[in-house]
């Protein structure tokens, strides 16, 4: 297919909605954890629970989502779910109860998984052409990751500016009242982020058509399903967001071991957003000017090293150094393989026009850790409570790293030539 590539500001709209559709149901908390599970009265098992009610409403989306992302321009799909994510702000700022909280997280999956994930990823892809996938998907996750940190970043400020009283005097009442002004306020951004691809994330009428298809045939859904690609991708990235999902716990880290206040151990998830950025892009040009199969090996393996650092428990409160360089390593590895994953897919003979199908079926597997990593990681730090539990919590880690490290060797050995 020969393709006109579209322009910067195409992929800095992909950029920009990327992240944005998932600041309410994942970035808040990643960055606000202990506020969130002081706010809503939640610990740790409940909140990952609520995961598992997204993941398991994403498992379906992502099969069904799939294929419409092959018949449909993905601005349009990609617009209404970041519209309809918004409105689910609304009801979260009311901080319902725990079985409201569960629902909209069911709603939050279908929104953004069913109408915007395939999407997303069909349109990176196609910017990317022949020749720039690894920038492409590197661009898109480390731009992500910023968008991401500045909308963290804002958070904590915006926090900070409704707390009147000491950190350590805060009553609920005022925690409440503060994170609701983070919550609506980036419910807003969505809105206007929803608009601005609405507008101008339009491709020429001819390219457009290129890229969809009319109809979908089970033989060419059987097709992309032989291919050893997908197989190999479903474990790769499995893994890979086993990774990602434990990054949500650094911020907990921050206060039950090393002993921050609520601000600070937002800040440090706000820190580990920022690295996400430089990982991204670095990654991406590094990929794309040598070999980005091998790239996606290192990732697993820096992940891992950094893993065992933490396993451990060789960083405590004392260690402050430390902490934060275990944290750069881990998200180093964490960051680049995210970054890389979808970007193999066109080593993998995987037909352009039918990515939205692909990625919906590498998904059913991929992402299962929407499922089974919230309550996981929840039982673990519940049940040992302290150093313990996030102890435990990185040697699942460090399994899963290892397993992606050994899938993703055999996909370069497999693609390489």
């Amino acid at each position: 297919m020969n393709q006109k590539k579209p322009p910067w500001y195409y992929l800095f709209l992909l950029i920009l909605a990327g992240e944005s559709v998932f600041i309410l149901p994942f970035v808040l908390a990643r960055v606000f954890r202990p506020t969130v599970l002081n706010t809503f009265e939640l610990n740790n098992v409940e909140l990952g629970i609520c995961y598992s009610v997204y993941g398991l409403v994403a498992l379906l989306s992502y099969v069904l989502g799939g294929p419409l992302a092959d018949k449909i321009a993905p601005r349009k799909l990609m617009a209404i779910a970041l519209w309809m994510t918004a409105a689910g702000g609304l009801v979260y700022a009311t901080f319902p109860s725990y079985t409201v909280l569960k629902i909209l997280y069911g709603y939050w999956g279908f929104t953004t998984i069913f109408l915007f994930w395939a999407p997303m990823i069909k349109a990176t892809r196609f910017w990317g052409g022949t020749a720039s996938q690894g920038k492409a998907f590197g661009f898109l996750d480390g731009g992500r990751g910023l968008v991401g940190a500045l909308f963290g970043a804002m958070g904590v400020l915006i926090f900070s500016l409704f707390i009147t009283t000491e950190i350590s005097e805060l009553t609920l009442s005022e925690s409440r009242a503060a994170f609701k002004s983070v919550i609506l306020f980036s419910s807003a951004i969505v809105v206007l982020v929803g608009i601005l691809i609405w507008l101008f994330m339009k491709l020429e009428g001819d390219v457009e058509k290129e890229i969809i298809l009319e109809k979908i045939t089970l033989s060419q859904i059987r097709q992309v399903a032989r291919l050893p690609s997908v197989g190999l991708l479903m474990i790769i990235i499995l893994c890979a967001y086993v990774g990602y999902k434990i990054t949500d716990v650094f911020s907990l880290y921050a206060q039950d071991v090393m002993h921050y206040d609520q601000v600070q151990s937002a800040s440090v998830g706000t820190f580990l957003l920022f690295v996400r950025p430089v990982v991204g892009v670095f990654i991406g040009i590094m990929a794309d000017r040598s070999e980005t199969t091998i790239w996606l090996f290192i990732s697993f393996v820096v992940a891992f090293l950094g893993s065992v650092l933490f396993a451990t428990g060789i960083i405590n409160a004392s260690a402050t150094i430390l902490f934060f360089l275990s944290i750069l390593i881990v998200a180093s590895g964490v960051y680049a393989a995210r970054s890389l994953y979808f970007a193999v897919m066109q080593k993998g003979k995987i037909p352009l026009v039918l990515t939205g199908t692909a990625v919906g079926l590498i998904s059913i597997v991929g992402y299962t850790p929407d499922i089974f990593a919230g309550p996981a990681m929840g039982y673990l730090l519940d049940n040992s409570p302290g150093a313990e539990g996030h102890q435990h919590v990185f040697w699942m880690l460090a399994i899963f790293a290892f397993i992606g490290g050994i899938a993703s060797w055999y996909y370069y050995r497999l693609y390489s030539k």
